[in-house]
């Protein structure tokens, strides 16, 4: 495993710290008056989903996690776990609701392909592509003089998620999202 220092640290990349692996998801490079430079960062658990603030100075090392990806299909919500497939063993395996995490829950459509992460063997958590196509089930009517440049109306999707969309969508439509922004991109032609 390769090690990982406070020079090497940025957005996105992943280590490890006492056996759990974790993501970066802010990266802040601090120069006090007084006394060396250090980063503060904030790490999420890819284990857990919890996120964690934490100090590293000049010296600090870290590993890479031993983490393998494997793209599965997402089957359904049996109510305490979510049944992903593996699409040439026709392997299943199941993820906790705490595992997934509901930001990315909200994004999932039955049938679609993900990334499952595994950590040393085990399924930790699941990995959305960045955008996604989903349909809107409820959004409210337009009206005349709704066409103002940047106005926006609330659109439930599919799968429950809200997001904020242009007036010219309607009922019916497919939309692309942004899941890591959960943003509308534009509508599917």
């Amino acid at each position: 495993m390769a090690t990982i220092g406070m020079g090497d640290l940025k957005k996105g990349i992943r280590l490890e710290i006492d056996g759990q692996p974790y993501r970066v998801v802010e990266y802040q490079h601090v120069k006090p008056g007084k006394g060396a430079a250090f980063v503060r960062i904030k790490i999420k658990s890819l284990s857990t989903g919890r996120v964690i603030e934490k100090t590293v100075h000049a010296g600090d090392k870290f590993e890479t996690p031993n983490l393998e990806q494997k793209t599965m299909q997402y089957l359904y919500d049996d109510g305490e776990m979510l049944q992903f497939m593996d699409t040439t063993t026709y392997e299943q395996i199941g993820l906790t609701h705490e595992q997934v995490g509901e930001d990315v829950i909200k994004f999932m459509d039955e049938g679609f392909t993900v990334n499952i992460l595994f950590h040393n063997g085990k399924p930790i958590t699941v990995e959305l592509p960045q955008v996604v196509e989903l349909e809107v089930v409820e959004t409210p009517p337009n009206f005349k003089g709704d066409t103002s440049s940047g106005s926006r109306k609330p659109a439930t999707l599919k799968t429950g998620a809200v997001v904020q969309v242009p007036y010219h969508i309607l009922e019916g439509d497919k939309i692309r999202v942004d899941t890591t922004e959960g943003k509308y991109l534009d509508k599917v032609k």
